[in-house]
């Protein structure tokens, strides 16, 4: 899907993944992440979201929770992490990274809202009055003030499969009337997900019906005695998106895969944002005239279509071939016969924590100076690898 954008913007970090494979450093199933152009990345989001005064939570699921990276994005300007779930959110804590906010797509677990409560995340997504009654129990329990933000749903938005979860617009005004006993939580604001979708015929990104319902939501909690409601409006938050979000009277966005250059539209346009991650695989073996790469990193929305293999001195694009979504990715498939124990560069739009791969963070590949950082799991624990 990127392969040719990555040969094109980050043509050496082709040559660094490369090099990593054939020495051997970097194993089949990895992929890279070029820390230099990570950090680029963010600084410019970082400046264009400072013009509008947006507030960013980075988001780490896309890149594996990597925490190295998240540390570094905190040493951008970009002072908070979005979690995407508690296990998350435990990592973060673990590496002492401020979250901005959490249980937007999923809940706290009761076992863990303490946990969390206390690590003192600046807004709580809350989709029930259950948990929100917890929230201030334990708030009120440490004589602290927590700020919610409220997931809302309208009968037209769009949803994901595996993510429902949410307040009905029409039960918005007797929720905020159970609210007004709860002296330890603070209703700051309204969330929903995805706000924004990339339009392939027109090559650009739009707003969802889910906007609509934001805005209606809104107006209730005026009239409910909240003057001035928080609007955060995730997905696909970018240097072209964020005066989006601004005009549209939105406070805060979530970039993600803008952080590595893979949005949508860094496929067709020349972004800010250039593409700093490659998945590195290896020619396993051959069948049927065609060759067989080690698998563990596909992800089935990610559009895979061709590779790089490389040998020592010839470099061939040809395409790949995925496996069903219904079955497991032991091998790619990818169209020829390929000296087996060749390198095989993919670029495609991915989600690292639900895969089994290894990412390798390196940096110094945009001076020259290849420096391992360290090889992680996909779920942000390091393996190995600090030279």
């Amino acid at each position: 899907m990127f392969l040719s954008k990555l040969t094109q913007d980050n043509p050496k970090l082709v040559d660094a993944a490369i090099q990593l494979h054939q020495q051997q450093i970097i194993l089949p199933d990895t992929y890279i992440l070029d820390l230099d152009m990570i950090r680029m990345n963010a600084k410019q989001i970082v400046s264009k979201a400072s013009k509008y005064d947006i507030e960013l939570f980075f988001m780490t699921k896309q890149f594996g929770r990597n925490p190295l990276v998240a540390a570094e994005l905190y040493n951008q300007g970009m002072h908070y992490a979005v979690t995407v779930d508690y296990r998350e959110a435990l990592l973060m804590i673990e590496h002492n990274i401020p979250i901005g906010n959490v249980g937007h797509l999923v809940q706290i677990p009761m076992a863990l809202l303490e946990k969390i409560i206390l690590h003192r995340p600046k807004y709580i997504t809350i989709y029930s009055q259950e948990l929100l009654n917890q929230i201030n129990y334990i708030a009120k329990k440490h004589h602290l003030q927590q700020n919610i933000l409220l997931k809302i749903i309208g009968d037209d938005d769009l949803i994901y499969d595996g993510q429902y979860g949410g307040i009905r617009l029409e039960n918005l005004p007797t929720f905020l009337a159970c609210t007004k006993t709860l002296d330890n939580i603070h209703i700051a604001g309204l969330t929903s997900f995805p706000c924004f979708l990339y339009e392939e015929k027109t090559t650009n990104l739009e707003q969802t019906p889910n906007v609509e319902t934001l805005f209606a939501a809104k107006h209730i909690l005026q009239k409910s005695g909240y003057p001035d409601p928080i609007l955060n409006m995730p997905s696909a938050t970018c240097c072209q998106t964020i005066p989006l979000i601004k005009e549209l009277g939105g406070h805060q966005g979530e970039p993600g895969h803008a952080l590595t250059g893979t949005t949508p539209l860094h496929l067709h346009d020349n972004q800010p944002e250039k593409i700093a991650m490659v998945y590195v695989s290896e020619i396993s073996h051959h069948g049927d005239n065609n060759s067989y790469c080690y698998g563990g990193g596909y992800y089935r929305r990610g559009k895979i279509n061709q590779a790089l293999i490389a040998t020592e001195h010839v470099r061939t694009l040809s395409p790949v071939h995925p496996p069903h979504s219904d079955n497991i990715d032991y091998h790619l498939e990818i169209q020829n016969i390929h000296p087996i124990g060749s390198s095989v560069l993919i670029a495609f739009r991915t989600q690292i924590f639900v895969t089994r791969s290894e990412v390798a963070v390196v940096s110094g590949i945009q001076s020259g100076s290849i420096h391992l950082e360290g090889i992680y799991d996909s779920q942000g624990r390091y393996l190995r690898g600090k030279s």
